[in-house]
């Protein structure tokens, strides 16, 4: 009897809009109200929105927080390991939000990865053999009022080198 397979993230993320349809049939994305509107070429940016919908809005008819904060949570960590490539680890260190106006209509966060961020990760891990760095993600509304501001703290290293915390 052949086993069942269940496709991996690694097997969406062969193309910026492969790895779109895969996050937006997510089931935390999918059933919160999260799209993922545009994956940038070579992985360099995202842009994600949360419509607010009778299915998304909290006990005082605004955005709810936790979707506010899901629909933030990967980004970081998937544009940086497609943008480094195979030869790096990331993963997700630490998180914060500061909710600082009620989200009363739909909300957009984007994320953009530069060449320069790149080669300061990878100068970084080179020196010291991992690094740590902070990224900032404003939500935003429709009327540009921001909503929320999300931290992730981000661990690199390269594979080859020793494991530190």
């Amino acid at each position: 009897m052949p086993s069942l397979r269940f496709p991996r993230w690694q097997d969406f993320g062969a193309s910026p809009a492969a790895l779109r349809h895969a996050l937006n049939l997510w089931p935390p994305f999918l059933f919160a109200g999260v799209r993922v509107e545009h994956i940038g070429e070579g992985f360099s940016s995202v842009r994600v929105r949360l419509r607010l919908t009778p299915l998304t809005r909290n006990y005082v008819g605004t955005q709810y927080g936790g979707s506010l904060y899901s629909m933030t949570d990967p980004f970081w960590m998937l544009m940086l390991l497609r943008r480094l490539g195979d030869d790096y680890i990331v993963w997700d260190r630490a998180a914060e939000i500061r909710f600082l106006a009620p989200g009363r209509t739909d909300v957009v966060a984007q994320f953009e990865v530069t060449e320069e961020v790149l080669a300061e990760l990878r100068a970084e891990t080179a020196e010291h053999g991992r690094t740590l760095r902070w990224f900032e993600t404003d939500v935003v509304a429709t009327d540009g009022t921001v909503v929320a501001r999300v931290r992730k703290q981000v661990y690199v290293r390269r594979k080859d080198s020793p494991r530190q915390g």
